[in-house]
């Protein structure tokens, strides 16, 4: 199995592989490609965007700068808007929904690395050799949600329709729809 198989797998992979830091590469400095432009460069970002991610919408903005670790496993859907310094550390899949705003400092992160140091340092693979491993789960937005600035969105969670998340917030857990969810780590407040 290509270590690319196992990302969406769930199984553990080596993000230290050939093929992938290819990967992982090729968006990089296509991010930072997008990053040095102007905001009226307005063909040029969406050219930029349609080579960095699986799946863009119509009237979708970002700000920029921006960085996407892989970006072909990130789908967004259409008029969303993401402030400045959008980070998406997506290893495994980030599905954004439509009509989503995200305030300035925004990170959505997938991978899951070891807690034990021994094990972060280096596991063995399947044939016993040492290999730097870790895992990823993805991340699911829905529709119509606002995300106020810096808020961490961790590996697995599911966010429904329509919720607000407050700045600062750290979402551990899945939320569901239509809530008001805020804190470090980010609490459902109450139902909106």
């Amino acid at each position: 199995m290509k270590e690319e198989e196992k990302i969406m797998a769930g199984i553990l992979f080596a993000p230290g592989n050939p093929e992938l830091r290819a990967i992982k590469m090729r968006s990089h400095k296509l991010s930072a490609a997008y990053s040095r432009t102007n905001e009226d460069d307005v063909e040029v970002r969406k050219h930029l965007l349609e080579l960095i991610l699986g799946e863009i919408g119509e009237g979708t903005f970002m700000q920029g700068p921006i960085f996407f670790h892989y970006g072909k496993h990130t789908k967004i859907g259409k008029r969303n808007f993401f402030n400045y310094n959008l980070t998406i550390q997506d290893d495994a899949t980030v599905e954004i929904g439509n009509d989503n705003n995200f305030g300035p400092n925004c990170t959505i992160v997938t991978p899951i690395h070891p807690m034990l140091p021994d094990e972060r340092r280096t596991m063995l693979d399947k044939d016993g050799n040492p290999a730097h491993l870790c895992y990823a789960k993805p991340v699911k937005i829905g529709n119509d949600c606002w995300f106020g600035a810096n808020v961490v969105i961790c590996p697995g969670v599911t966010i429904g329709d329509g919720c607000v998340i407050g700045a600062g917030a750290v979402v551990t857990r899945d939320i569901p729809p239509m809530s008001f969810a805020a804190g470090c780590p980010c609490k459902v407040i109450r139902p909106i």
